[in-house]
């Protein structure tokens, strides 16, 4: 990686716009442009200039204007990279945005690599590598949810937790390597028992952070929610009214949706991808077996299943609920861990009989009455699905994990606590405990930048957009 030298990016949407902003950053960036920057006010020379400061003139190639343009100057070490930056706010054409470019690059400038304005700030100590990483999560962020948890972790909530555990595990290491130094004379430096509080301490923090993923996750990804259910009890009428359009195909023909049909709704600032299935039956249609396979794949998936019937079929004798509670308990039984929502559609067509034997029958669910054509209970369903989303860490400030990598590094780290914990349990030698003091540190280190590769390194910044 070559940060010396001078990177150029555009920092907005490519296309045509109202205005682009350009981007530069390195040694020589404003040196760079005042060479081709004649100022509106009489000769202006940005080297000179304050940082922070904005100036109005002409972006200039051999006395040919290209545009007229602001220039931002950000001198170093008060700028995003670190570097000195230099933002050039010229007029959205496509064409004025590729000629301030090329005039630079042929200038002893060089295109930006993806990320590579983040990546020089995380090199130059402007943030961490969590941080970095959420400056990505942010930009991609398209709820209010995904992009609170971006936030915190781009403010450093979560930089800080890993820093803090990872000084108070080097204290003890430091004393433990003490020992090492004078393992003939016997001498223990560590306090074993304030050891032993300091590792169970870290240990529950680990777990908590651990845990919070399967909210993190779902936040950034958004929460699959998987409708499921018989052919013709309104699955793909419920996802029409969801989405308020006419998303899925709806018939009174058995077996009209055999793929599933996906799409996003954001309900308190949260996503939720809900997935029409088809309808689970006995059937000889190969490609409506193919569906229904889809299907099972997708409860699979889903973190929230809504399984719905249909009330009119009860009335008729077409269900009897207490098959359909065998069904629904194969479901639970085969996904114990996955919540699942009873949705008895056209409550409109049933009589308060068949709602409170509904009712009895599946009295140990979670169990909602609606009508989807009409648009009933669906307020409620909305409700329900905020509940059971289960995002009060969100909503009470707690540190949340989203980002798998991350995900990944806890769980090593957890992993090597836990060896520890049994170490000092077992008073094995100084060495071996230091051993896995170390590995709990790599791991931590892996989440802030502590310890990084290039080709770590190369794996984040990749994934940037190019210009940021």
């Amino acid at each position: 990686m070559n940060n010396n030298d001078t990177i150029i990016a555009l920092a907005t949407s490519s296309g045509v716009g109202a205005i682009a902003v350009i981007r530069l950053s390195g040694e020589k960036s404003i040196e760079i442009v005042n060479s081709f920057f004649q100022s509106k006010f009489g000769k202006k020379d940005l080297t000179k200039m304050k940082s922070h400061t904005i100036h109005l003139g002409n972006i200039v190639d051999n006395n040919h204007i290209i545009d007229e343009v602001l220039v931002s100057i950000f001198k170093n070490p008060k700028s995003y990279t670190g570097e000195n930056v230099v933002e050039i706010n010229c007029h959205g054409s496509v064409y004025i945005q590729q000629k301030i470019i090329q005039l630079f690059i042929k200038n002893s400038v060089r295109n930006a690599n993806p990320g590579e304005f983040t990546l020089r700030a995380f090199l130059n100590g402007k943030m961490d590598l969590s941080q970095a990483e959420a400056v990505a999560d942010l930009i991609a962020s398209n709820s209010e949810a995904s992009h609170k948890v971006a936030l915190q972790q781009m403010r450093g909530g979560f930089s800080n937790e890993i820093e803090n555990l990872r000084n108070q595990l080097i204290n003890f290491a430091s004393l433990i390597e003490l020992e090492l130094d004078f393992a003939e004379e016997d001498v223990a430096f560590a306090d074993r028992t304030e050891f032993t509080n300091l590792v169970n301490k870290i240990n529950k923090i680990l777990k908590k952070l651990i845990d919070s993923f399967a909210v993190g996750n779902v936040l950034k990804n958004g929460i699959p929610v998987a409708i499921v259910g018989e052919p013709n009890v309104g699955k793909s009428t419920l996802l029409n009214t969801l989405l308020n359009e006419e998303k899925a195909i709806v018939s009174h023909i058995a077996g009209t949706t055999r793929d599933a049909i996906e799409d996003e709704l954001i309900i308190a600032g949260v996503t939720y991808r809900f997935i029409d299935t088809a309808g689970i039956r006995t059937t000889q249609d190969f490609i409506e077996n193919i569906g229904i396979q889809k299907t099972f794949e997708k409860i699979e998936q889903a973190q929230l299943v809504i399984y719905l019937f249909d009330l009119e079929s009860i009335k008729n004798k077409k269900i009897d609920l207490n098959s359909l509670l065998i069904e629904i308990e194969k479901i639970k039984t085969k996904h114990p861990n996955k919540k699942i929502l009873l949705i008895a559609n056209k409550v409109d067509l049933a009589s308060s009989k068949i709602i409170e034997e509904t009712k009895k029958i599946f009295k140990s669910f979670e169990l909602l009455f609606i009508a989807a054509k009409q648009k009933k209970g669906i307020d409620e369903l909305i409700i329900k699905l905020i509940n059971l989303s289960n995002t009060g860490a969100l909503s009470n400030n707690e540190t949340i994990v989203s980002n798998s990598r991350h995900f990944e590094a806890l769980n090593n780290a957890f992993i090597a606590i836990n060896d520890v914990q049994k170490g000092i349990n077992e008073n094995i030698s100084s060495d071996l405990l230091a051993i896995d003091i170390h590995e709990a540190l790599h791991n931590l280190g892996l989440i802030t930048g502590e310890v990084t590769t290039e080709d770590l390194l190369g794996n984040i910044f990749a994934n940037f957009c190019i210009g940021k």
